[in-house]
């Protein structure tokens, strides 16, 4: 979507709000003793509350109002029975959508006291963040927000999930720009628009630089021996500067 008219930057803002609220909350209940299914119970009671519709559900019929993603699930986690632990690094995944308008958020972050290096990509997920906001700028390339994600995974030696993207929204969940790489590619050499408005998210995985599908399970993305951390916000790309709308 390219966000022209002060009626898409508040619609945007709404729901950017609504999904930014939605998370905090849910990230604030991630406590060790409470499943999954709880908290994604509280998030479809919230999405009601504020007049809008869990995306996931809404586009895709997912199995749920948001993605909760426990451990050696990466993204796209079924809510369920699952018990948090504590020491585990949990992924709390919100999209949603009211008067025609998307937004999509997501963090990483361990529940309490846990291994060291699981504190740590979630850290480096949300500076590789920051080093690609500082390329999100119209006529940039837009290669260069992956080649700065990639390069600061690298410099704390870890590596990027290179299978899974960033991606426009908008009026969809899911639009063009198809794909925003967490490496440098040339085949992203597209130029960023001004008022483009995109889902940014970069993965930062302690070993592995691919996901897999979950056998006998259509949505869940996981790893066989790493563990990952992602931090996305979506944003409309200015002159002035992207303004994030999910903060």
């Amino acid at each position: 979507m390219i966000a022209k008219t002060e009626e898409d930057f508040n619609g945007l803002k709404e729901i950017g709000r609504i999904c930014a609220s939605i998370r905090d909350e849910l990230v604030a209940r991630t406590k060790p003793g409470v499943t999954t299914k709880e908290l994604d119970d509280l998030a479809g009671e919230l999405f009601e509350k504020a007049g809008a519709e869990s995306a996931p559900k809404g586009e895709y019929n997912f199995p749920g109002y948001t993605c909760i993603s426990v451990n050696e699930e990466v993204a796209h986690g079924i809510p369920g029975e699952r018990v948090i632990q504590e020491g585990d690094i949990v992924n709390i995944d919100v999209s949603g959508s009211k008067n025609g308008y998307f937004a999509d958020t997501g963090i990483s972050f361990v529940v309490g006291n846990g291994d060291p290096i699981l504190t740590k990509i979630c850290e480096v997920a949300k500076e590789a963040f920051e080093a690609g906001l500082k390329k999100a700028r119209p006529g940039s390339k837009k290669s260069g927000m992956g080649k700065a994600v990639h390069q600061t995974a690298k410099k704390h030696g870890l590596t990027v999930i290179m299978n899974l993207t960033g991606h426009g929204i908008g009026r969809r969940i899911h639009e063009a720009p198809d794909h925003i790489y967490n490496y440098h590619d040339t085949w992203d050499d597209e130029l960023l628009k001004e008022g483009m408005v995109i889902a940014f998210e970069p993965f930062i995985s302690t070993n592995e630089e691919e996901v897999f599908q979950l056998e006998g399970d259509d949505w869940t993305y996981v790893t066989e021996n790493s563990y990952v951390a992602q931090y996305e916000h979506t944003m409309i790309l200015t002159k002035n500067g992207p303004v994030i709308v999910t903060l």
